[in-house]
């Protein structure tokens, strides 16, 4: 797309001018097929903020509340300012005069990682709080806006999560300190004393490993947290070798746990790369959640299970049959944890029809979209509950 020459002059600040809500939304179309990650996210985060500007029928206020929601790299700011001209047919204002330094990295702090453009510092520091350690803001910043090299630290961090395998009550007993009292160890410890009794045996109730279920959708709108998430679920195959079984959801239903249950997550997750073949694709997953209840799910693979659910929750299919097939799971799984990416920025509402009509029959929605995240998570799964409890905690 050919940028046009910056003007010196302010744009057009009349109504004729400014876009209503079809062109803002053609806009972020716009920008996505020039190669902007302008996700549901930010565009969510555009609309916001121009119903928050004072005039929002000024084309000036238009492109900068998008400007500062839809960019955050001093690369996108070309590809922003060339797109808005073509489409809207008038050139962007006139550059305001950058932050100083010290403010620009107050403002960082407090909108947080992408939280605005990060025009002038460029680097991963650009994106830091001056007062936080690299790991710290590593933990805790959203893995769909890292760089090249902190997703690949990150990624050597989420194999090291611990992911400890659920447990169920089973039959079988064993000898323990407390319980119900076991006549024969009690009888055959008398013998050696007599027939005098001096010490009572006991036996406890033992367990076992429950079954998980991952389910990971791999969409475009997914595409920056499909693999952290897989690399969690690869954590859970091998730490839950025979009890756990993964799938990837977007167009096709793709059974994953073969080629996540190699040792090395690098060799695994390019098998589980190249065995998708609907990756950034579209959403079906009242489509898909229905294949796997009627191939695995009733067959016993969800039956008791904890099944995990990685999405945002966009469904271009029907959101009723979702919610049909949401309903019909709740009653085989043991418990429904979903994470959403989304789930974690302040003032998310599950907007979504598909993550409406799940939302009832889900016992715990929690986030997914950083380190500190997935940790919860991965304890979540381990305990059966998401931390602090309650349905949908």
């Amino acid at each position: 797309m050919t940028r046009r020459t910056r003007s010196t002059a302010p744009a057009a600040t009349t109504a004729a001018s400014a876009p209503d809500t079809a062109p803002v939304l053609g806009l972020v179309r716009a920008l996505r097929a020039a190669g902007l990650r302008a996700d549901t996210t930010r565009a969510l985060a555009f609309t916001d903020a121009l119903a928050a500007v004072d005039a929002p029928a000024r084309a000036d206020r238009v492109y900068w509340a998008g400007r500062l929601t839809l960019c955050s790299t001093r690369a996108e700011l070309d590809v922003y300012d060339a797109c808005f001209a073509a489409y809207f047919g008038a050139s962007p204002p006139a550059p305001r005069p950058a932050l100083p330094v010290p403010a620009r990295r107050r403002l960082t702090a407090l909108l947080g990682p992408g939280g605005g453009e990060q025009g002038g510092d460029d680097g991963p520091e650009a994106h830091r709080p001056a007062a936080a350690s690299g790991t710290e803001v590593l933990r805790t910043a959203d893995l769909g806006l890292l760089g090249e090299e902190e997703r690949a630290e990150a990624a050597r961090l989420v194999s090291l999560i611990a992911a400890d395998p659920p447990r169920r009550p089973a039959r079988r007993t064993a000898p323990a300190r407390r319980g119900r009292l076991d006549p024969r160890r009690t009888l055959a410890a008398a013998a050696r004393t007599d027939g005098e009794p001096v010490r009572l045996s006991y036996r406890g109730r033992t367990d076992r490993p429950r079954k998980v279920v991952v389910l990971v959708d791999v969409s475009g709108s997914m595409a920056p947290y499909a693999e952290p998430l897989l690399r969690l679920a690869h954590v859970l195959v091998r730490g839950h070798p025979g009890a756990t079984e993964v799938f990837s959801v977007g167009t096709r239903l793709t059974r994953l746990t073969r080629e996540l249950s190699a040792a090395d997550p690098a060799r695994a997750l390019r098998a589980a790369g190249a065995a998708v073949p609907d990756w950034r694709g579209g959403t079906r997953l009242g489509e898909e959640l229905k294949e796997f209840l009627d191939l695995y799910g009733s067959r016993g693979a969800a039956r008791g299970a904890v099944v995990l659910i990685a999405s945002d929750g966009w469904e271009r299919g029907d959101a009723s049959l979702l919610g049909g097939q949401m309903a019909r799971l709740s009653r085989l799984a043991h418990r429904i944890v979903w994470a959403n990416p989304h789930k974690g920025q302040a003032g998310y509402r599950p907007r979504a029809a598909g993550m409406a009509a799940a939302l009832p029959h889900i016992d715990d929605f929690v986030p997914g979209h950083s380190l500190e995240a997935l940790q919860r998570l991965a304890r979540a799964v381990a305990r059966g509950r998401a931390e602090g409890g309650g349905a949908r905690a």
